[in-house]
């Protein structure tokens, strides 16, 4: 059961950290004042009302478009970008003593010798049981 909240809380802790340093855009787009269609990652196609420039060679004034578009632009953390060119030299010799330690840690565990083999048991001189008169029954 242990085993098992572990590994869903990971999995939701590595899904926070994704939705969290993920970045995108929210494309709209209004006729008048009725949204008409929403796109993410992509502009909005539109509604086909949308005005054409017309030519304005004889007249000063131009008709508004009724049309427009909107963009939300959700950003992510940017937080969690990792600056190796702004290490300390404390951090620099943690770093090199960290490794250096762990490399050496495995190093004699594959000829592990026991110095005790070489020697016989002492012999028994006394029966202890006996002296103590303790017996299992």
């Amino acid at each position: 059961m242990k085993q098992v909240f572990h590994k869903i809380m990971s999995l939701a802790m590595a899904f926070v950290v994704l939705c969290s340093t993920m970045s995108f855009t929210l494309n709209m787009h209004f006729c008048g004042d009725a949204l008409v269609e929403t796109a993410v990652f992509n502009k909005a196609k539109g509604c086909g009302m949308e005005m054409q420039k017309p030519s304005t060679e004889g007249c000063a004034i131009t008709k508004k478009n009724c049309c427009n578009d909107e963009q939300l632009v959700v950003d992510g953390q940017d937080e969690l970008q990792l600056q190796v060119d702004k290490i300390s030299f404390e951090q620099q010799v943690f770093i090199a003593s960290l490794v250096y330690t762990y490399i050496n840690l495995f190093e004699g565990l594959d000829n592990n010798v026991s110095s005790f083999e070489e020697y016989e048991p002492p012999l028994v001189v006394r029966q202890i049981f006996k002296i103590d008169e303790t017996y299992l029954i």
